[in-house]
């Protein structure tokens, strides 16, 4: 699908989105329901346009203008959304973050987008609050849902404006908002999308693989924060006036079987680590009522095979697996309902092309394993302020997403693995260079290389090989004070989950780590 065949040249995604809904009669409609600690509260679609313009209407009063950055490091609760659509309607540009992360790594984010402002939820701030006096170009700082000083109270400010705002006067191929996306080497790469990335995955993907309609009731395991939780959790139920269901906190099989339990939504998005964890656990099927669920949706890592019969087979609800890139937004390879083709990632969604490709940029034939590239309009435009590395990953319309891929005689596409040593671990990238940084960090620690192993459920999970400075050290206790060791110095997730002792790593001449051969040790 092309965007200009489907909106104006000038557009305001956050009208889309928002304001739409309540011109076309839908104001008094449920759009979000938020849980938490609180309590349950429930935003109307009226609710949101006046949470997303109070916001805008504050972020314009501290002086954010036009492609204004503003970080946006919110749990999956209302300042989210006031603070992502309000800054877009403001035609600011906010920059959503993995909450996850380290004080260091909010410090980098702050500074290579340049934010001027930055709306962070109260319990992020332990992490994210000994570096804001670092960033060099954050003005203010609004926190939600806790005392504030030294910094401005997100309720007070939001209170305060007014609840009406007309959108800038943007066009379809502003920019709208960054995601940031990791790579194997280096910093992590600000991906910039446009007004009408969002309007495309909702008219594609949403619409024509889920086939998502008003009466829909959301709920996805995956937060805002990711390229497929906005969709999931944010846009898709918004683009047709249907229910979102929002938890700021970690989805635990045990929390989401009673969230799915007592929420009822139709539709679930999970990851396959998730997925099977909620397997492991006995009479779940009797445990919980799942009979609301159309529909359950798994991305982030290729879903084995297994997870899909298993899950199938105890619940009744097929597992429709995909693949999307923060790049392209959202999901662009998808099996459809009622035409799964367990262990594989479906087709191309309607709207995208995908092709694979051998080093030189042409077709392989059928069966053979090459790069995947894809051609559709929710593209990101270009990686911020890293043009060599939009080089090498644009091609004209297309994208290579760093995968290698198959595809069969019937056109389905099976995931071979990463071009590059990057891991996904429970839907999320995980860069083994950093891992082994962190190891060598520690003072027993000589080298370390960590590559991707498959557990008991065939999900990939970090694995350590480790030369130590005193072999004789080695030993379990070790291995646990390692494990503890990276757990504290960066996102706790990137953790290896098995550590084996070594005498040396395979090396080439050049002395850079042979990384293949640990793989098939």
């Amino acid at each position: 699908m092309n965007a200009a065949d489907h909106l104006p040249s000038e557009v305001n995604v956050a009208t889309y989105f928002v304001d739409r809904n309540v011109e076309e009669g839908r104001g008094s409609r449920i759009a979000f329901i938020c849980l938490g600690d609180g309590g349950t509260r429930r935003l109307t679609y009226a609710d949101v346009q006046d949470l997303a313009n109070r916001t805008g209407n504050a972020l314009l009063e501290l002086g954010v203008e036009l492609e204004d950055r503003v970080l946006v490091l919110c749990l999956d609760a209302p300042e989210f959304l006031g603070a992502f659509w309000g800054a877009i309607k403001i035609g600011a540009v906010p920059v959503p973050v993995n909450t996850l992360m380290r004080a260091q790594d909010y410090l980098y984010f702050l500074d290579d987008s340049r934010a001027k402002a930055a709306v962070i939820s109260a319990p992020l701030l332990s992490e994210a609050g000994p570096i804001l006096g670092q960033a060099r170009y954050l003005r203010h700082v609004l926190i939600a849902g806790g005392a504030p000083k030294p910094y401005l109270s997100f309720e007070d400010r939001v209170a305060k404006a007014s609840p009406k705002l007309a959108a800038a006067a943007t066009s379809r191929d502003d920019a709208a908002f960054w995601l940031y996306s990791s790579g194997s080497t280096g910093f992590p790469k600000g991906a910039v999308h446009l007004q009408h990335d969002m309007v495309v995955c909702q008219e594609t993907y949403a619409k024509q693989v889920l086939g998502i309609r008003p009466t829909d009731r959301v709920y996805s395991a995956a937060k805002l924060f990711f390229a497929y939780g906005l969709g999931n959790a944010g846009y898709f139920p918004m683009g047709v006036g249907a229910e979102s269901v929002l938890y700021p906190g970690r989805p635990t099989p045990d929390g989401v079987f009673d969230l799915l339990h007592r929420e009822r939504p139709t539709i679930f998005f999970g990851v396959p680590t998730l997925y099977a964890g909620m397997l492991a656990i006995k009479d779940a099927e009797r445990r919980w009522d799942l009979s609301s669920l159309r529909l359950c949706v798994s991305a982030g890592e290729a879903l084995p095979e297994e997870i899909y019969t298993r899950w199938r087979e105890r619940f009744g609800v097929e597992i429709i697996d995909g693949i999307g890139t923060t790049e392209i937004l959202h999901i662009f390879l998808s099996n459809r309902p009622g035409a799964v083709r367990p262990g594989s990632s479906g087709l191309a969604v309607p709207g995208y092309e995908a092709v694979i490709v051998d080093e030189a940029g042409l077709p392989v034939p059928r069966g053979e394993i090459g790069n995947l590239r894809v051609n559709g309009d929710s593209t990101m435009a270009y990686y911020w302020n890293k043009h060599e590395k939009t080089k090498e990953t644009l091609h004209g319309p297309w994208i290579q997403t760093g995968d290698k891929y198959s595809q069969d005689a019937d056109g389905y596409f099976w995931y071979a693995g990463r071009a590059d040593d990057m891991l996904k671990v429970g839907g999320i990238w995980v860069s083994p260079v950093e891992v082994e940084a962190t190891l060598i960090k520690h003072p027993a620690v000589l080298e370390a290389a960590v590559v991707g192993q498959e557990d008991e459920e065939r999900l990939v999970k970090p694995k350590a090989f480790v030369v130590l400075k005193e072999p004789a050290s080695a030993g379990p206790a070790l291995a646990d004070e390692l494990k503890a060791f990276v757990k504290d110095k960066i996102a706790p997730y990137k953790y290896p989950r098995w550590i084996e002792f070594v005498a040396e790593l395979p090396k080439t001449a050049t002395g850079k780590i042979q990384r293949f051969k640990l793989r098939t040790s």
